[in-house]
């Protein structure tokens, strides 16, 4: 990996632990564990539009990583895991599927799978299935706050390119 490519996804773990950290701080939306905005993917989701699925990987990784040992518990990190990849994945497909275009629908694929990966986590650890039950709040946010995520991801992405230009900042991996 070169020097440029490894500062340009350290800059993007650096920013989605910042959003991570921001968003730690604002009162929850509604009063069901497990229910936020995922402001944090909003990088995901600009990773996979300008990079590869394993940059995105990678960053998403160290953040997850990071943000538990900073803010979180060990069980946090599972979570968080599991949802971020069952997210990238399903947000990786519908990225290609949709040719990187209606970044709002593709973050709401990521919203919604997301909480599916925590939900099938916490049945895994707890063998309750009573978790289920939070399926149709979980589906409802997911899909609201991926809309909101994949439309911030598209503002931004857009605000990157017009201040950095396609090569400086977007293209770091083939320089």
């Amino acid at each position: 990996m070169k020097l440029k490519h490894l500062t340009v996804l350290s800059l993007y773990v650096t920013l989605s632990l910042a959003v991570y950290a921001a968003e730690s701080v604002i009162p929850p939306l509604v009063p069901l564990p497990g229910i936020k905005l995922g402001l944090a993917n909003i990088i995901t989701l600009i990773l996979l539009r300008r990079h590869s699925l394993k940059d995105a990987a990678l960053v998403l990784t160290v953040r997850i990583l990071l943000s538990a040992l900073l803010f979180g518990q060990l069980l946090s990190f599972f979570y968080s895991l599991s949802g971020g990849f069952f997210s990238l994945f399903a947000m990786f497909f519908t990225c290609r599927l949709l040719h990187k275009k209606l970044n709002f629908l593709t973050g709401a694929v990521g919203g919604l799978t997301h909480n599916l990966g925590q939900l099938l986590t916490a049945f895994a650890l707890t063998a309750t299935p009573g978790v289920f039950a939070y399926l149709p709040f979980l589906t409802l946010s997911g899909i609201l706050t991926g809309l909101f995520t994949g439309l911030a991801a598209s503002f931004t992405d857009k605000y990157l390119l017009s201040h950095t230009g396609s090569d400086d900042f977007s293209n770091s991996a083939s320089s």
